[in-house]
């Protein structure tokens, strides 16, 4: 029999969590049609944990009958393998030629479920369904069916999955060792809502099976009430979450407060109906509903801005307070997790975090053939200081700079090296260059979002009579400002190196000398007066020239 290698991307790679830490570690928002100002279909991804983004793809290809496709250990060794289909569709990242794309977010749930005689893990799920389906629905067929013949190896997953109509959710879990199959439920956001997911179970009551709205295994239920996660004689109604990811007082810190901001800002005329004290682990707080619906639409530039958040104006803003500094960090090193004389604590989760390895929204558009309306906007490195490229569905070449790199060597031609050198370098003075940086990643992204319209009438105008020319065009442009991207971002951190230097600040007609904020002097000056305070001198000194 025919063989071939199962290229899992390097944004599926990173999803495995091979060095253990991406675990627990992903933000999806979900825009409905109905819910976004243009009627794109938006999911985003931001997959956090130490491992580094190098963007694939992989064009559509037909395969012999009898091709079989290698599953390999992280050793190397080949540990099983299953039946390829006779025809793969092109994916760029996490979005086909189809325009349906995929992103995920670890809920790990009850550990004791886990198969490890399974053979697939969750990312090599989402691999194949974006090779073998068309549409959200088809997906969830792939990927649960796939689970059920060969088994599934991962710990609870949430996937958000969106094709030019339909955004759905869908919640999975393995059914223990030697059990193939899945218990799962799969839901279809209702038209002009929205949802989020950060690392916990969110589906709580099972309304009926309805194949346009809902669809879940057979045994849900029933599973759960064979391993006594739910007792029917207990007149409750069965809720998902609680039997397979009941939330806890730190796990839901963790999660929710992520949740919790993303619907405070997407609808702020509700911000009072999202009770803080859940997302604090207080008794008595009300778990957050699945989906909302936004006080206004959403573009693509507004749920960029979703993703970037560190809960500002909050009281748990984290650039304010001690731990942010002097000049107002919000990065937190991991663990995020402490203990202290046997107490334990916990910085706050934010959903910018220095810790994320790529991200992406994705625009799918019904509109617009399929090389065209699907967008894959991607990044790499923390969502608050990276810039969102576009990369069009139907392109067949990607900017080396995006593909290459090595976590163990820096490298000025990688552009996740790039981006985190500016990232790690505006630590030092947050609240000082990350100004500069946002200034260069909004001028970059305002003028790609304004340049669209005009790139896809032409792309359109080409497809009517040459699509193997519109294809050509788009990736042009896409490869263009993917390496336009690069290369601004190595003239920016050139640019911050020069000017912040040695704790000056180069700027012409200034004085270098910017010392410390004044909040923050006080605060030294509170905690240590008398080990700073100068004592007034009987006469007065020449000031010292340093």
């Amino acid at each position: 029999m025919k063989r071939v290698f199962c290229l899992a991307a390097a944004a599926l790679v990173a999803l495995s969590g091979l060095t253990g830490t991406a675990a627990r570690a992903c933000t999806n928002i979900l825009v409905s049609k109905g819910a976004s100002k243009d009627g794109s279909a938006i999911i985003t991804y931001a997959c956090d944990g130490r491992f580094l983004g190098r963007l694939q793809r992989r064009d559509a290809a037909d395969h012999p009958p009898g091709t079989m496709i290698p599953l390999y250990s992280w050793g190397g060794k080949v540990r099983g393998e299953i039946p390829q289909v006779a025809h793969t569709y092109a994916v760029v990242g996490l979005m086909n030629e189809h325009q349906l794309a995929i992103s995920e977010t670890t809920t790990t749930g009850r550990e004791e479920l886990v198969n490890p005689d399974g053979l697939l893990h969750y990312f090599n799920l989402m691999e194949f369904a974006l090779e073998r389906a068309k549409t959200a629905r088809e997906a969830i067929d792939v990927m649960v069916s796939l689970a059920a013949e060969h088994g599934y190896m991962s710990t609870a997953e949430s996937f958000s999955i969106a094709d030019p109509n339909e955004v759905w959710l869908m919640e999975m879990i393995g059914k223990g060792p030697g059990r193939k199959g899945t218990i799962w439920v799969a839901m279809r956001l209702p038209e002009g809502t929205i949802s989020a997911y950060a690392n916990g179970m969110r589906i709580r009551e099972l309304p009926p099976a309805d194949p346009d709205r809902v669809r879940y295994a057979p045994d849900v239920v029933s599973f759960a009430i064979e391993k006594g996660y739910y007792d029917p004689a207990s007149g409750k109604p069965f809720d998902f979450t609680e039997a397979y990811d009941a939330p806890t007082v730190q796990s839901r810190r963790y999660t929710a407060t992520r949740e919790w901001s993303i619907f405070r800002r997407a609808a702020p005329s509700q911000a009072d109906s999202f009770d803080p004290a859940y997302h604090r682990g207080e008794a008595g707080g009300r778990p957050y509903p699945l989906w909302i619906r936004p006080d206004e639409k959403l573009s693509v530039a507004d749920v960029m801005a979703l993703m970037r958040d560190h809960y500002e104006g909050t009281e748990y803003d984290m650039t304010t307070g001690l731990d942010a500094g002097p000049y107002g960090t919000p990065n937190r090193w991991r663990p995020i997790a402490w203990e202290v004389d046997g107490q334990k604590y916990s910085w706050e989760r934010p959903i910018s975090t220095p810790q994320t390895g790529f991200s992406f929204v994705s625009q799918s558009r019904s509109w617009l053939p399929d090389a065209i309306g699907g967008v894959y906007w991607y990044a790499v490195d923390d969502t608050w200081t990276n810039c969102y490229v576009p990369f069009y569905a139907g392109i067949d070449r990607l900017p080396r700079a995006w593909t290459l790199g090595a976590l163990d060597r820096f490298s000025w031609d990688s552009a996740w090296w790039v981006f985190n050198l500016v990232a790690n370098f505006a630590n030092l003075k947050f609240s000082v260059m990350a100004p500069e940086i946002r200034a260069v990643q909004q001028e970059l992204e305002g003028k790609f979002m304004a340049l669209q319209p005009a790139v896809e009438k032409v792309a359109a105008e080409l497809w009517t009579t040459d699509p193997a020319l519109a294809r050509r065009f788009l990736t042009d442009y896409s490869v263009s400002r993917g390496e336009e991207v690069v290369r601004r971002w190595r003239e920016l951190a050139e640019t911050l190196f020069t000017r912040h230097n040695d704790g000056y600040v180069a700027e012409e007609g200034q004085n270098p000398e910017r010392g410390y904020p004044e909040s923050w002097l006080r605060e030294v000056v509170r905690r240590q007066e008398e080990r700073h305070r100068l004592v007034q001198p009987e006469k007065a000194e020449t000031d010292l020239p340093y």
